[in-house]
């Protein structure tokens, strides 16, 4: 898998551009043009940290049964009947002698930036449980019992938060047009990063 960090073959190119910037500084301008291209060089690998911190992988926790584990996250509501069959035809055994899949549905929760800056969630919250209510009727229709959480603002938070304890072995991510940008910044990111099968389906 990927890693969107720094990667590795660059840090020592990175250290020796800083070595090399600080003897030419005690070199060209004495210890105090040295000192100051040292403490330069030490600010901006801290902010580099800051901004661009190395990204770890994303592992589902344990499966401890003979079920597949799908999770299902609904950036919108699962409502086209196609996506609806696909997630479906997911959870159905693969062979009579093994249980159905477990299915967990969560919603991220995107508040406005405005409701962020006056602490009030409650619109994001509760377009996330509409959300919810719509996802899981598509799917009961569906014949699939599936169980809902509410989740993080963030996609691959949400993602990475359900997995610490969720154990899946495939994940769907439900997108539509509304939030398109984020949605597919959020795919590249959790495939480069996920531990488990990945499927982007349109709403």
């Amino acid at each position: 898998m990927g890693d969107q960090g720094i990667a590795a073959w660059k840090f020592p190119l990175i250290i020796t551009a800083i070595a090399v910037s600080i003897v030419g500084g005690f070199y060209l301008g004495g210890p105090g043009l040295g000192m100051a291209v040292g403490a330069l060089a030490a600010g901006s690998i801290v902010v580099m940290a800051i901004r661009k911190p190395p990204l770890r992988p994303i592992v589902p926790a344990p499966v401890r049964d003979l079920r597949e584990h799908l999770l299902v996250v609904v950036d919108e509501p699962l409502e086209d009947g196609a996506a609806v069959e696909r997630i479906a035809a997911a959870s159905a055994p693969a062979d009579p002698g093994r249980p159905e899949a477990e299915v967990r549905v969560v919603a991220p929760t995107h508040n406005r930036f405005l409701d962020r800056w006056a602490c009030d969630t409650r619109n994001g919250h509760d377009h996330a449980q509409r959300r919810l209510v719509l996802t899981l009727a598509s799917l009961a229709q569906a014949g699939v019992a599936a169980t809902a959480r509410i989740g993080d603002e963030d996609i691959v938070q949400t993602v990475a938060d359900q997995l610490g304890e969720y154990p899946a072995t495939e994940v769907f991510l439900v997108t539509g047009s509304a939030r398109g940008d984020a949605s597919v910044a959020a795919a590249e990111e959790l495939r480069s990063r996920l531990h488990a099968p990945l499927h982007v389906v349109r709403a």
